[in-house]
């Protein structure tokens, strides 16, 4: 797979996650608070379609090359070991 189509594809993904979440949030809110009377049922389903909605999301960022971790966080830049990057080798 060519870099631009795993790119597009992993941006596929990824906002398929990002719906999938937020549809499994809403509707899991909606049936609990208001009296639209959801079945219950579908509301562990919506459960559920967060987990689902995450694991596109990761699969997504695995495809499209965006797996790690970026610098520009501070913790991770100053105190974690892998991003030490005045170590000195022996």
């Amino acid at each position: 797979m060519k870099r631009k189509s795993a790119a597009r594809l992993g941006n596929v993904l990824m906002g398929l996650g990002l719906v999938t979440m937020v549809v499994g949030v809403g509707y899991s809110i909606l049936a609990e608070v208001t009296q639209f009377g959801l079945p219950q049922f579908f509301a562990h389903g919506a459960v559920m379609s967060i987990f689902v909605g995450a694991l596109l999301w990761l699969v997504g960022a695995r495809i499209g090359g965006r797996e790690e971790v970026a610098d520009r966080y501070w913790w991770v830049k100053h105190f974690d070991k892998r991003c030490n990057r005045n170590q000195r080798h022996s």
